[in-house]
């Protein structure tokens, strides 16, 4: 079945992504600041290993316990304003961070960029619900959360260009001008569905598959009682492996290939951007994926579920072959398809926020699953540290991984089970049993 929309609708998703997708990028450009301009930082500040350790963590501890709120007021306000708040924010918090002169004020201007950017893919995820068809969300997911990989792949030429030219203090100040820019961008030239003179045949394009007779706006009760649902706590334990993943890779790949296969630093740079490159495609491919299980009558929820769930398997077996392997070339073979596979679960998991829950909890529930995947994130580097300490080896800390990523693929496939309806109903936390259908 084709799903096109009207040529207005098709104008506003394109402007709509590639707003997103250039907001994602930026994102994660400046999230990598701070590990780029690590050694000249800790040389000009005179800061030792550990307060920087403290530091790269600030960011990703703000950025998960933001999340819970974060998107809650996404919902409740739109993402127009929550996406320029959001950009505003994180900008202004990575300004902040090449005026500091002290550890204390980095630590403070890293816990204002993680708060600035918490809201971020949650309301995306509620753009793709408000302005996608049920049978395009899964790809429009990917497109926007391929941004994430993308950004990661791009910071090191960018931001090392900045900092070598004009300064780590300036390149700092550089990308937040930039994302103050975007978000006068984003609040000119984006527009929430309810801002826009939609035609009863728009309305019903993008509101098909949606439960009838949804509030526009999240309430305290709707957002409480998500916690009530299997789905959800399925959605959080599932991510928390697919995040604990990604941040054991981008934390620590330059490392394990410098220490562990003792690659020089021009061929970690060279070679460490390459695994980030299968991370674009893995994400895009992802929403793909989808949105054709959908297009051949798989119901919304298993469409998502099944990559989700059988890309962190295969992602469990190929980090115990990169860990294991003498070979440097299939090491990196299997990294690279790690990030793939991890990235395709991302999407995956993006796109499952669009159909979990009504679709005024969109963000809600999106931000939920992102507190449990980035408590992940802020866990994988400290882990992998320590066990890296202890054994003198990566081995173990990529096995840790794989265990983390089989667990979170069990919870997957056997806690999320239906959407969560629109009205509340009596349902034990974990057992999920629905008193209405």
């Amino acid at each position: 079945m084709q799903v096109r929309g009207t040529p207005r609708v098709r104008r506003i998703q394109t402007v709509s992504l590639a707003l997103l997708v250039t907001a994602g990028v930026v994102n994660y450009v400046d999230r990598a600041t701070l590990a780029v301009a690590n050694p000249l930082i800790r040389a000009d500040m005179g800061l030792s290993l550990g307060e920087m350790g403290l530091l790269l963590s600030a960011f990703l501890w703000a950025y998960a316990f933001a999340q819970l709120p974060a998107g809650a007021i996404s919902d409740r306000i739109g993402p127009r304003l929550m996406l320029t708040i959001g950009l505003s924010c994180w900008s202004l918090g990575q300004m902040l961070g090449g005026v500091v002169t002290s550890f204390w004020e980095f630590v403070g201007a890293r816990v204002v960029l993680g708060v600035g950017e918490a809201p971020h893919f949650p309301t995306c995820a509620r753009v793709s619900r408000d302005w996608f068809n049920i049978r395009q969300r899964g790809t429009a997911t990917g497109i926007w959360n391929s941004a994430s990989s993308l950004g990661t792949f791009l910071a090191l030429p960018l931001l090392t260009g900045l900092m070598v030219n004009f300064g780590w203090r300036a390149m700092f100040v550089a990308m937040g001008v930039a994302g103050l820019v975007l978000a006068a961008t984003v609040f000119l030239v984006f527009r929430n569905p309810r801002e826009v003179d939609l035609t009863d045949e728009e309305r019903a394009f993008l509101r098909e598959g949606d439960a009838p007779g949804t509030a526009a706006r999240v309430t305290w009760a709707d957002w409480r009682r998500l916690f009530a649902y299997r789905t959800t706590w399925g959605m959080i334990v599932g991510y928390f492996g697919c995040i604990y993943m990604t941040w054991l890779y981008t934390a620590w790949l330059p490392s394990y290939l410098e220490i562990e296969r003792h690659f020089t630093l021009g061929k970690t740079g060279l070679i460490g951007s390459i695994p980030f490159a299968f991370g674009v495609a893995g994400g895009i491919l992802g929403g793909r994926i989808v949105d054709m299980l959908v297009r051949r009558g798989v119901d919304p929820i298993r469409s998502r579920k099944i990559p989700m769930a059988t890309s962190l398997v295969a992602t469990a077996v190929f980090t115990v072959v990169a860990a294991l392997t003498p070979s440097d070339a299939l090491a990196i073979a299997c990294i690279s398809a790690s990030l793939f596979l991890v990235y395709l679960c991302s999407s995956s998991a993006w796109a499952m926020a669009s159909v979990a829950a009504a679709a005024n909890c969109t963000a809600s529930i999106g931000s939920m699953q992102n507190f449990g995947g980035y408590i992940g994130g802020a866990l994988a580097p400290t882990v992998t540290g320590y066990i890296v300490q202890g054994t003198g080896h990566f081995s173990m800390a990529f096995v840790t991984g794989a265990v983390i990523a089989l667990v979170a693929a069990i919870g997957y496939w056997t806690l999320i089970q239906d959407p969560i309806p629109a009205t509340a109903a009596k349902t034990s936390a974990l057992g999920g049993l629905r008193a209405a259908e």
